[in-house]
């Protein structure tokens, strides 16, 4: 009797002590032949510079195989959260960086 192959397993990841996490909300992408590369920046409301806090180069093949892994880990987020909506008749980047614009004070106080 033969035993069944195991399923392939990925690798062990190891998360280094003193890692710092850098929250994004603004990613550029650009490539060449041979490399995708993305840099990660935190743009805040009202500031027309942002820093670029990280900086991802990967192959074309590992970006793809990311696009397919975001793509599926956001599906499983909408059936356990609900959708996520975007935005209609303008680009993502104007509804995310247009110029802050403060809260209108209630109607009573106008």
């Amino acid at each position: 009797m033969t035993t069944p192959p195991k399923p392939p397993t990925g690798p062990t990841l190891e998360l280094p002590a003193g890692l710092e996490t850098a929250y994004a909300n603004l990613a550029r992408i650009a490539h060449s032949p041979a490399d995708i590369v993305i840099d990660f920046a935190h743009l805040l409301p009202g500031e027309t510079r942002a820093i670029i806090r990280s900086r991802v180069v990967m192959s074309p093949l590992s970006a793809k195989l990311l696009l397919r892994a975001l793509t599926e880990n956001l599906a499983r987020y909408e059936a356990a959260f609900g959708a996520i909506n975007m935005p209609v008749n303008s680009t993502l980047a104007d509804n995310l960086f247009k110029p802050f614009q403060p809260p209108e004070p209630p109607a009573e106080e106008k």
